[in-house]
């Protein structure tokens, strides 16, 4: 009587056909699965993370921070809560305004003039950030001038110092 071939394959889920060949009965192949019982592996299950509110991304060191450049020495605890709140409410109010300018260019991208020009509207303006003034290399060549003061400085004060011990 002639053996009949195993092989893989669409005749494996036939009612006559065979399971593939090392596949066990299951005919999954060597994953993880879940629905493998002899299966030493134990497929991981997927969580999903439960959304919390961005604004806690702003940590505890970073308002301490912030009142630190502001001239604070000593934060009570329950100020950050109030300082997150107040942040919250600040950047609501200023990403408005850059979604209304963004919408009216007919773009989908926050732009830096927008936000310049946000700040500008709320009677808050930054200085400094404006691609059309910024001169980059105006201010390269300021680093430079600072550098090489700094340098002639530093050479001036060692002549200085060997004069006194002459």
């Amino acid at each position: 009587m002639p053996v009949a071939t195993i092989r893989g394959g669409p005749s494996g889920a036939r009612p006559g056909g065979s399971a593939p060949a090392g596949r066990g009965k299951l005919g999954g192949g060597k994953g993880k699965s879940a629905l493998n019982p002899f299966s030493a592996q134990k497929g991981a299950k997927r969580h999903r993370k439960m959304p919390k509110d961005c604004i806690y991304g702003i940590s505890k060191p970073d308002i301490r921070r912030l009142a630190r450049r502001g001239g604070v020495k000593r934060i009570s605890a329950t100020i950050y809560g109030d300082a997150r709140q107040a942040l919250k409410e600040r950047l609501e109010v200023i990403i408005r305004d850059c979604v209304t300018f963004c919408e009216y260019r007919n773009a989908k991208t926050i732009t830096v003039s927008d936000v310049i020009h946000s700040l500008r509207r709320l009677g808050r303006p930054i200085y400094g950030f404006d691609p059309d003034t910024h001169d980059h290399s105006a201010t390269v060549k300021k680093a430079r001038e600072i550098a090489r003061a700094a340098r002639e400085g530093a050479r001036r004060a060692e002549t200085d110092d060997e004069e006194m011990f002459v």
